[in-house]
């Protein structure tokens, strides 16, 4: 099994946060603190729930980038969800406070946390039209089409060509994703809807539904789903409907 268990914390009736620190020995390096789990929204046996998560560097170094598991467990100890933490260039000392979203088949009682940042796959970015520059999480990733190395967690690419909107695409690479995968976006112009999310990412592409728990939007052809709570602003173009 790849990666360093890192830490579980319980969560007991009468404590509404729990603090757990990374590693658990040596000199720790990373401070979570973790809400009680809020359910804002359920499709059968499934349930989506929230948390405030904050993430305190107690290094004196840069963290550039991290990426855990957030395991999920109810009170017999069963693993019920799992979900994804990630964190790019936090401070020395800096606190940083964000809301996690996962999925899980029960009520989380307790959590664990698992560093699998060493693994990474091969996967080719490509964009329509080709020949696109793009950023990997802030870095600088070359020309579609390119293959590159992604590890284990939620990434950010960023596109851009003259004549066409930037536009971003949310990455996400599992625990059994494997190489020779590949993902390619279609730039946006003005015919493409926009959705501002409230970490300040502004994607492209055509907006398929709107619910009281979630929206979905087609992104480089395929469909992406964000929680309601994600989104801050959508921006809607003027389509030719049907009959008109």
């Amino acid at each position: 099994m790849i990666g360093v268990f890192l830490a579980v914390a319980a969560f007991a009736k009468d404590q509404s946060v729990q603090s757990v620190v990374w590693p658990e020995t040596g000199t720790p390096t990373l401070r979570f603190s973790f809400s009680k789990f809020k359910q804002i929204g359920s499709a059968g046996s499934e349930r989506t729930y929230q948390t405030d998560t904050t993430a305190q560097n107690l290094s004196d170094k840069l963290i550039p980038n991290v990426n855990l598991f957030l395991y999920l467990f109810d009170s017999k100890r069963v693993r019920i969800g799992e979900g994804w933490i990630t964190l790019t260039n936090v401070g020395p000392g800096e606190t940083v406070k964000f809301q996690t979203t996962v999925g899980a088949s029960g009520v989380p009682v307790s959590v664990s946390l698992e560093n699998r940042a060493a693994r990474t796959i091969g996967i080719t970015v490509n964009s329509v039209p080709q020949g696109a520059t793009f950023r990997l999480d802030g870095t600088d990733g070359g020309t579609t089409p390119k293959i590159v190395q992604v590890g284990v967690g939620k990434h950010m690419l960023e596109f851009s060509k003259e004549g066409f909107n930037t536009g971003h695409f949310p990455l996400e690479v599992g625990p059994n994703d494997v190489s020779g995968g590949s993902m390619s976006y279609e730039l946006g112009t003005s015919a493409h809807d926009s959705v501002e999310l409230r970490d300040g990412s502004v994607l492209n592409g055509d907006l398929e539904s709107v619910s009281a728990t979630e929206v979905v939007m087609r992104i480089g052809g395929g469909l992406q789903h964000f929680s309601r709570n994600q989104v801050k602003r959508i921006l809607l173009v003027e389509r030719d409907m049907p009959g008109q």
